[in-house]
């Protein structure tokens, strides 16, 4: 591995006596539209809620990979739309799920790469909340459509995520590539434009940064088999991580929640419009309490959102079984829930969900994204996103059943496992706040558990305690 530029015997030093380089940059207009625009790929995913292709962000870039994922979520929007028969609803659906596989594998690396590390968590979390947009709108038009006489009104639901397809592939046409991107496909003078721009600072203060990613990039190229290379020890945390986040955030049990909303108040004794409009209030708590992330990770850091997130969650889980067992106990008979009890249960969902909002939920898609060395960060990518879509699949295929045979059970299956992955990041997840997404290596050396699997240089020496 090609030293990193700025790297002092006995540990990182950085302009202002830290740990780590500090590059210079200032949050740019430039950036931060990029940014934003390119995280609202994440309404394809919120939407519909895949495996992509790693090889093609890697060879092709993050850019082209968006826009590929928008135009194929398009065409299998509008093939479900004006579907005759199930054949075609279910190649529609194939289609939607290469679409947000690429979108997903693509988005948070894109925005990680061309965000300044100082605001790398909130134009990141950008990608969440444009998911809880996503589902939000879905939540609307579901509420709306099925009012609609004639029976019909699916065909809106389905072919209404050609908006947002449309919206992302025409972003990502405009948008400019990453500079690592153009590093990788050997656009060098391209790409210390692009620094210097996005940073809004001189070439001459963009030197440090621009060797370093090259210096990236050349131990990239030397990689030839990155899939191969995920199973070397030095990459054992963030292999870790990439597989145990993604699984943990969908065995919250937000999906229940969110994409089950619906029948889930419905077996709670509320009405049909009820149910629905039910579903649409937890969307818009989603949608308004992903905005404390927003403002929140690059100020309070990833570990203690996590963690805070994770015992409100857990805390309202328990007292949605215990409300849901005081009315209706193991045989689950349906009555109608008085108003008032009605209101404290869906209290208690809806502080539930806003913990997730500003927790798990987006941060489960930036620690991943910001974690992973360049030589590895196509692939170790795509298992996050892998991950995330196989937990997803798996409990909507259970739920039902879990439903019926756990009952008020339901939220104390997913609350054990909140109880644990709590307990994980407080154990085993450094902080990433303020680390250029390139000198990510200084939190696994100086952590006491990660930093025995990773290679000591000479040159980098990391002092300290653990973090």
């Amino acid at each position: 591995m090609a030293p990193l530029v700025g790297i002092k015997s006995g540990g990182f030093m950085g302009p202002s006596g830290g740990d780590h380089v500090e590059y210079p940059g200032k949050l740019t207009w430039s950036v931060l539209i990029s940014c934003v625009l390119g995280a609202m790929g994440g309404l394809i995913f919120g939407y519909d809620i895949g495996i992509s292709a790693s090889y093609a962000t890697r060879r092709f870039g993050r850019r082209v990979s968006m826009l590929v994922g928008g135009l194929i979520f398009m065409a299998g929007a509008i093939l479900n739309a004006f579907a005759v028969n199930i054949l075609m609803l279910i190649f529609g659906r194939i289609l939607l799920g290469f679409g947000v596989g690429f979108a997903t594998q693509s988005v948070p690396i894109y925005v990680s790469e061309m965000a300044p590390y100082k605001h790398r968590g909130a134009l990141n979390n950008v990608f969440q909340l444009s998911i809880t947009i996503g589902i939000l709108v879905a939540n609307v038009v579901n509420y709306f459509t099925a009012k609609i006489e004639g029976g019909w009104g699916w065909r809106v639901s389905l072919g209404g995520a050609a908006i947002p397809a449309i919206f992302i592939s025409a972003v990502a046409w405009i948008l400019p590539n990453t500079p690592n991107s153009m590093i990788e496909k050997g656009e060098l003078q391209q790409a210390r434009e692009m620094l210097c721009r996005i940073r809004g600072v001189s070439d001459r203060e963009i030197e440090a940064e621009y060797i370093d990613l090259v210096a990236a990039s050349e131990a990239s190229k030397r990689v030839q088999h990155p899939w191969r290379n995920l199973r070397l020890s030095e990459y054992r945390p963030q292999l870790v991580m990439s597989i145990l986040i993604p699984a943990l955030q969908q065995l919250t049990g937000i999906n229940v929640v969110m994409f089950y909303a619906p029948v889930l108040f419905q077996s709670l004794g509320f009405g049909n419009n009820a149910s629905l409009f039910s579903a649409v209030i937890t969307g818009l708590v989603n949608m308004l309490a992903t905005f404390v992330a927003v403002f929140g990770t690059d100020k309070w850091g990833r570990r203690k959102l996590f963690i805070e997130g994770g015992i409100q969650m857990l805390i309202f889980q328990v007292a949605v079984a215990v409300l849901i067992a005081l009315k209706f106990g193991v045989s689950g008979n349906v009555t109608e829930l008085p108003e008032w009890y009605s209101i404290i249960v869906v209290m208690c969902i809806c502080i539930y969900v806003s913990a997730f909002a500003w927790s798990w939920g987006p941060l489960g898609w930036l620690v991943p994204s910001e974690i992973f060395p360049l030589e590895i960060r196509s692939a170790a990518q795509s298992i996050t996103v892998s991950v995330n879509m196989f937990f997803t699949f798996g409990v909507a295929e259970v739920f039902l059943s879990m439903l019926c045979g756990l009952k008020y059970g339901l939220f104390i299956f997913f609350s054990v496992f909140v109880a644990i992955m709590t307990v994980f990041i407080y154990v085993f997840l450094p902080e990433t706040k303020g680390i250029p997404i390139e000198e990510m290596r200084v939190v696994w050396k100086r952590h006491w558990y990660w930093k025995r699997f990773m290679p000591d240089y000479d040159d980098q020496q990391v002092n300290g305690n653990s973090v």
